[in-house]
């Protein structure tokens, strides 16, 4: 690598953020280490607070989320070292917390551990700071520094598989926007190696290794569809740990695991992740493979109703292509149809359609089911009803998100991770002094209200300062499951505004492209 000019050196390193370039050392390496003793390794309290918040907010970020059985990964009792590939920023991580079994002890990118506000979640988290490469050849840090850094959080994650914890690091190393993995590194085999050599010191379970997919039908959009899937776990044998890393670790040192058994895990969990992601040349030959699944599924009577179903089905058709070699990074596809089912599902995408949009024989597309009418005028109804409260309650977060996402320097992968912290941070900020402002209009519009509904709200639990102050209280309190509820049917009414505009959509496209499609839709089988 030092042979190599500068410039080449940059051009193989991943674009960096401002935030990622910022280092602070002592802030660094004064983040709390993880709690193995107890049944989640940060702040017991704070820790049950901010994953109850994050399913809110993931309830309202996502239309769908599903995932796979979750029985095979704790039959052996040992702790999960989680692998996924990274192309959507903290949802990533997020996804797979919210949906395995296990708590987990967690690693993340340096600046998550010293940005304002995030910081001090997760240091109560107890999330260990990493330095990726990049930074170091970025000159964020010495290498003395990083090695120190990344020594000691690894320690700390390795410690917490070994006691039965979940981890997740992704062997990419970064959030990217390619459609299939890019290059493997070696940090999530190098701490389960760890981690086995201190459960065989400490006669614990050894843990595994577990390929992870996360699959979005659209990443940067909100209500998208989510799947996370948990693919057969990777078992670490006894054979695999060389017995001078047990002795090492025993003694609360780290040392490098030996590279032959750090390579052979990477290629065992090179061979298997992929298959849990899109692995296409590009995200149109991705796209065309959902089409043709539907197509196929469609004209055989057995439609692709839920996301996890059409990634299963496009996968099938992805496997099965003919004359396909699996290669990393993958080849583009060939064989008769490929192109014609790559323009159609472009026609398809460049009008904010997809290939649930077909009709029941795929010949073209379908119109709209009058049957779900009702519901979507529901949906409506609740939305603009609540409308008022949404806007103040929802306001500022939603104007916060769209800005942060849309002009942030960490990429389209970064998009939706802002508004998710923009709805969780600024739900905790904002709601307060919300709901004191709708307090102060209710107390001030009380005789109105009196006037309106026959009793006064104020005197629910009788006269007096106390009696009062109690009904005050309660209407505080309850302003916020209120403002949650806004937030549901905002997004629920979102949803059938996108429906009907699909639906406008296909019955209003130009006539020439209906043709074409339908063209396309006949060659595509």
């Amino acid at each position: 690598m030092t042979d190599l000019p500068k410039t080449t050196i940059e051009e193989t390193l991943p674009e960096l953020s401002a935030s990622a370039k910022r280092m602070n050392m002592g802030r660094l390496l004064s983040a709390p280490l993880p709690n193995y003793n107890s049944s989640v390794p940060g702040s017991f309290v704070w820790t049950k607070i901010a994953f109850w918040l994050c399913r809110r907010v993931s309830a309202a970020q996502f239309r769908t989320t599903s995932s796979s059985s979750h029985e095979r990964l704790l039959r052996d009792g040992g702790g999960a070292m989680c692998c996924g590939w990274h192309t959507n920023g903290l949802m990533d991580p997020l996804g797979i917390f919210l949906n395995h079994p296990k708590e987990f002890v967690v690693g993340a990118r340096h600046d998550l551990v010293t940005r304002p506000l995030l910081s001090w979640w997760t240091r109560r988290l107890a999330v260990q700071p990493v330095v990726r490469r990049a930074e170091l050849l970025r000159g964020g840090c010495t290498e003395e520094e990083a090695a120190h850094l990344n020594g000691r959080s690894l320690l700390a994650l390795s410690s917490g598989v070994a006691n039965g914890f979940g981890c997740v690091l992704f062997p990419e190393g970064t959030s990217h926007s390619e459609s299939h993995m890019i290059r493997f590194k070696t940090g999530p085999m190098r701490t389960v190696l760890a981690a086995s050599a201190l459960a065989i010191a400490s006669d614990l379970p050894l843990p595994h290794l577990v390929p992870v997919g996360l699959h979005f039908r659209r990443r940067d959009l909100f209500r998208t569809d989510q799947y996370v899937e948990f693919g057969e776990p990777i078992q670490i044998a006894p054979s695999d740990v060389p017995s001078p890393l047990v002795e090492a670790v025993k003694i609360g040192n780290w040392v490098e695991p030996p590279a032959d058994s750090v390579n052979s895990l990477r290629d065992k969990l090179r061979d298997r992740l992929p298959h849990h992601t899109p692995d296409t040349a590009s995200w149109t030959e991705h796209r065309a493979l959902h089409l043709i699944a539907h197509v196929r599924a469609n004209r055989s009577n057995r439609p692709l109703k839920e996301w996890k179903d059409e990634v299963h089905a496009a996968r099938e058709v992805r496997s099965t292509w003919p004359g396909r070699t699996p290669a990393f990074p993958p080849q583009p596809l060939e064989a008769p149809g490929m192109e014609e089912a790559k323009e159609a599902a472009t026609i398809l995408d460049n009008a904010g359609l997809d290939a649930r949009d077909l009709n029941k024989k795929a010949e073209g597309l379908r119109h709209a089911h009058l049957s779900a009418l009702p519901l979507a005028l529901l949906k409506l109804s609740m939305l603009f009803a609540l409308l008022p409260i949404t806007v103040t309650a929802y306001g500022i977060q939603i104007a916060l998100g769209r800005l942060l996402g849309d002009s942030t320097d960490e990429g389209l992968d970064a998009r939706t991770s802002y508004q998710f912290l923009a709805g969780f941070f600024g739900s905790l900020i904002v709601w307060p002094f919300i709901a004191g402002g709708w307090l102060l209009l209710a107390v001030n519009a009380q005789d109105t209200l009196a006037a309106e509904l026959g009793w006064n709200w104020v005197h629910l639990f009788g006269t007096g300062v106390v009696a009062e102050t109690g009904a005050m209280l309660m209407f505080y309190t309850f302003c916020f499951p209120i403002f949650w509820w806004c937030g549901m049917s905002f997004a629920w009414g979102w949803d059938a505004l996108v429906d009907t505009k699909k639906a406008w959509t296909r019955r209003w496209m130009k006539k020439s492209q209906t043709d074409r499609l339908r063209g396309l839709l006949a060659r595509v089988n």
